[in-house]
């Protein structure tokens, strides 16, 4: 077999075989980049806008993710980003010799002096952004993708609001609900077993913007627990000028809980577990159930308001 195809399948093989590697973090690239990128050495020398073949000499050939310091070269000159270099046992993956320590300054200079559009430019971002800044950018970046908010499984979908919105309609069959007071039911024939699983997410409009209202059990040490929370479908800055009421109750007894709703960007384990909502005790939602406390029949009850 030739050397050609067998770093084909070298390549090939890494891909497939992911290993979990931290990556490289954004305040360590911009310490190294302030050291290669020295203003007082490049006065007369303003960014110039990366082509794509510059961008080309940027990837690494493992992953295929855009370098950072340090970057690695072997002695023929190949090069590789920091995180995939110990994967590759200190072999380049290109022509086998061993890697070392070498590492290649001339084309992190070259990535100094470049400018990018920030990835999300399909989202909106017009930025355009020095090679070294983009990547803190992109983590802060306000047109960044959301990721769908439905808990009910481990969906993967990515876009706007609007896309999301959709998504959650047409693709997880989301009640959807217009007006900001809402009257819900929620009823379990057997409420001893509980599965780590939302019951319940209805997407309710209001002004002008969209909420997702969650209903769930969830296992609580031996005890099984229900919570209730709001999230809204945008950034946190936002979410702050809103707030939102829950009320549970029954035989005379009611619970209240009032907060302000978690932006979609918290994931919706990271809320569910910080516990950031109306909290029923398995106990107490069989008491306000009534009846033979065999059945659980919860009606909650709740409003979103802006504040002013």
């Amino acid at each position: 077999m030739s050397a050609m195809s067998t770093g084909i399948s070298y390549f090939d093989e890494l891909r497939d075989n992911p290993e979990v590697i931290d990556p490289p973090q954004i305040d360590d690239a911009m310490d190294v980049a302030e050291h290669v990128h020295d203003p007082s050495q490049n006065v007369l020398k303003p960014n110039v806008l990366a082509t794509s073949s510059v961008r080309d000499l940027l990837e690494c050939p493992v992953c295929l993710n855009a370098m950072y310091p340090p970057i690695h070269q072997c002695s023929n000159g190949h090069t590789l980003c920091s995180g995939c270099k110990p994967r590759v046992h200190n072999r380049c993956p290109t022509c086998r010799h061993e890697l070392g320590n070498i590492r290649c300054l001339a084309l992190e200079k070259v990535a100094a002096s470049l400018e990018l559009p920030c990835k999300y430019q399909s989202y909106g971002c017009v930025g355009i952004f020095p090679y070294y800044s983009k990547l803190k950018h992109e983590s802060l970046c306000v047109f960044r993708p959301y990721n769908c908010p439905y808990a009910g499984s481990e969906c993967t979908v990515i876009g706007d609001i609007p896309y999301l919105v959709a998504h959650l309609k047409d693709g997880h069959k989301v009640d959807m609900h217009s007006g900001s007071t809402f009257n819900h039911r929620y009823v379990k024939s057997n409420p001893h077993e509980v599965e780590n699983a939302t019951w319940m997410l209805t997407v309710f409009s209001c002004f002008g913007q969209y909420f997702c209202l969650h209903f769930e059990a969830f296992q609580l040490g031996m005890a099984p627990v229900y919570i209730a929370f709001l999230r809204f479908m945008g950034d946190d800055d936002e979410a702050k000028n809103y707030s939102y009421s829950l009320e549970v109750g029954g035989n005379g007894r009611k619970m209240t809980w009032q907060g302000v709703p978690r932006s979609i960007r918290d994931s919706h384990r990271k809320v569910r577990d910080s516990f950031d909502g109306l909290i029923i005790q398995r106990n107490m939602a069989l008491f306000f159930s009534g009846g033979d406390r065999k059945e659980l029949k919860l009606r909650v009850t709740g409003r979103i308001w802006k504040e002013q």
